[in-house]
């Protein structure tokens, strides 16, 4: 089968960076479907690996956590999915990715392909939407509310990848007054687009914007990015008791500027419940079919606003090189083999 791989971690720029190789056909065993790729989208953990990690030995390391595409074989255990279904998912992080032609993804974090969307459209939901729907309630919890503060979450970051999703859940899930940040006439426009109820500018200090709109203190705080540099703006304008969540990786953090509000500090990583197994997996393909189901009732839409074909190595340094540069508006996605 095609798939695209590197050997040695590098920057983009580097020819070896990703190469367009050929690699045996994987074979479905236990709960694992066999599918054939038809797209994948692009995200930050895709650079990040592919800057810091090596394969073992002389192996290719495949990247690649999002996708859609048709089951082709199911293992002897899997009884969610057939043959000839239509699906969509984020894969494994600890597993080979989905920039190859067939790809092997246990059926519990797998979701129904949503039926009015195309591949491409499809395959730029699974990992973002996890990612948002896990931080809002499982981490943040927002339906359990915050005596005495705004009934409000502030999301970081709205027009990113996770952002553009989160903004359209939390208007669909919630009661709550969605507040996005962006910072370019574009971005500010996307956001509004999304449902956000208000939307500020992160290149400023936010909590005097938060001030500013008379809403008070928001009771939950949902960081996408930069999280080291908005961290005491947080602290500032966060409801006591709140709960802040964040899912990149500050360099520092200063834990203790929360302590006089008793805010709780919660991590999100899409991956934690395939790495370690955990006995409720199959939560991510019940999350996945709930916003397949938002998705064909005209609800949430995909966040998709670039496509590339084919999937090669060439298309692929490209969408990595534009999503390190840290100015992508929602999902860059690469269809067809």
């Amino acid at each position: 089968m095609k798939a695209i791989g590197y050997r040695t971690p590098g920057p983009i720029t580097e020819d070896a960076s990703l190469v367009d190789i050929d690699l045996p056909d994987p074979v479905a065993t236990g709960r694992d479907l066999l599918v054939q790729v038809r797209a994948v989208s692009v995200n930050p953990v895709d650079y990040k690996v592919r800057g810091s990690s090596a394969p073992e030995g002389d192996a290719w390391k495949v990247l690649g956590w999002d996708a859609s595409g048709v089951v082709v074989a199911a293992g002897p255990d899997a009884t969610l999915f057939k043959a000839g279904d239509e699906v969509f998912y984020a894969g494994s992080i600890i597993r080979p990715g989905t920039n190859a032609e067939l790809h092997l993804v246990d059926e519990r974090i797998v979701g129904r392909k949503p039926a009015s969307l195309d591949w491409a459209e499809a395959a730029a939901l699974p990992l973002t939407a996890l990612t948002a729907w896990e931080a809002l309630f499982d981490r943040l919890n927002v339906t359990k509310a915050v005596p005495g503060a705004a009934s409000a979450v502030l999301i970081i970051g709205g027009a990113g990848g996770v952002g553009s999703i989160a903004v359209q859940i939390a208007r669909q899930r919630t009661d709550l007054t969605v507040i996005a940040t962006a910072s370019r006439p574009e971005t500010l426009d996307w956001v509004r687009g999304l449902g956000a109820h208000h939307v500020i500018d992160h290149s400023k200090p936010l909590a005097p914007q938060i001030a500013d709109l008379g809403v008070g203190a928001p009771a939950f705080v949902f960081s996408t990015t930069h999280t080291e540099q908005h961290a005491g703006d947080v602290a500032e304008l966060i409801a006591p008791q709140g709960r802040f969540a964040f899912i990149d990786d500050p360099k520092t953090f200063e834990i203790m500027a929360f302590k006089r509000k008793a805010v709780s500090i919660h991590h999100e990583l899409m991956f934690t419940r395939s790495i370690y197994q955990t006995p409720d997996m199959d939560e991510q393909g019940r999350i996945l079919n709930a916003v397949a189901d938002l998705v064909d009732e005209g609800k949430i839409r995909t966040t998709l606003t670039e496509r590339l074909s084919p999937i090669n190595a060439a298309n692929l340094k490209r969408a990595h090189a534009s999503l390190e540069s840290g100015a992508t508006r929602g999902k860059v996605v690469l269809e067809g083999f």
